[in-house]
């Protein structure tokens, strides 16, 4: 497999279910990334949500040219299936773990990307590591130009979600850096950040 197909990942990782998985399909291809982030599950789910908001990729690309808010927005963390997610929909939630999104039947996203279903999951590796893995099930639309799409989604996906998960990183950590020198100041100890 190339490196479009599985960026950041690991056999072992490509080998596991995913929460809410579709079964394999001859017509979708899949597609998996992943990163490291060193701050808690909860907190890198919290920042998924925020994609109710903003794509968090190349914003002068995908949003306009409006920056991705780079803080938390109170109540985005309440989510509830059918609710949009930029050009995705969600589909599944569990709280602190996982958010499935996929294109809407009839949706511009469908009519560009086909339909994709795709699942983040923050799997905690202990209270202060997560690994955010994304896996994405694509059925890219019939044609010449889903023909086309099918060759072009994986390289033009890895670019784009690439930096939405290095994103995603660097403000969970930002966050959980500042929560650790809270709680260190408070209990008047010092701590490591590392």
């Amino acid at each position: 497999m190339s490196v479009a197909a599985t960026w950041g990942t690991t056999a072992d990782e490509r080998a596991t279910a995913f929460p809410h998985d579709l079964a394999d399909d001859p017509e979708r291809y899949r597609l998996w990334r992943g990163v490291d982030v060193a701050a808690p599950a909860p907190l890198v789910y919290r920042w998924l949500c925020q994609m109710r908001v903003a794509p968090y990729s190349y914003d002068w690309i995908d949003n306009r040219g409006r920056r991705s808010p780079q803080a938390l927005t109170p109540g985005l963390e309440r989510v509830e299936v059918g609710q949009d997610f930029v050009i995705f929909r969600l589909a599944a939630f569990e709280p602190d773990v996982a958010l499935v999104l996929e294109t809407p039947a009839g949706s511009s996203g469908e009519r560009l990307f086909g339909h994709v279903h795709l699942i983040y999951w923050a799997r905690a590796v202990d209270e202060r590591r997560t690994r955010l893995l994304v896996k994405i099930h694509a059925r890219p639309a019939r044609g010449a130009f889903g023909a086309f799409m099918r060759w072009f989604l994986p390289w033009g996906d890895l670019v784009m979600m690439r930096r939405q998960l290095l994103n995603f990183r660097r403000l969970a950590e930002r966050d959980a850096q500042k929560t650790g020198l809270r709680t260190a100041s408070s209990s008047g100890s010092e701590r490591s950040s590392a």
